[in-house]
């Protein structure tokens, strides 16, 4: 089933972003998600989430979500409140 790779970047201190001293990721296997998370993995590669918040996106995190099928790499951007909590407890910060 594979593994997914979570990234958080943006929002106000520039997480992962070119010149950024802060590095946020993780990663975990597919099969170690709850039923539910891995059904909303699933559906976010076919068709990724869009963010219900015009305004402050900008200043808002965003998770870059990797996955790996078929020997191929395929990477999602998904705004932070449509995440499930099981993805975004597996990353940590490091500073570079």
């Amino acid at each position: 089933m594979g593994t997914v790779k979570i990234e958080k970047i943006g929002g106000l201190a520039g997480y992962g972003l070119p010149g950024s001293r802060l590095k946020s990721s993780g990663e975990t296997a597919i099969s170690a998600l709850s039923t539910a998370d891995q059904a909303w993995v699933e559906a976010s590669f076919q068709k990724p989430p869009q963010s219900r918040e015009a305004g402050n996106e900008r200043d808002m995190h965003r998770y870059r979500i990797t996955r790996t099928t078929n020997g191929r790499d395929q990477t999602i951007e998904v705004p932070e409140a449509l995440v499930p909590h099981a993805l975004k407890a597996c990353v940590t910060d490091k500073l570079l």
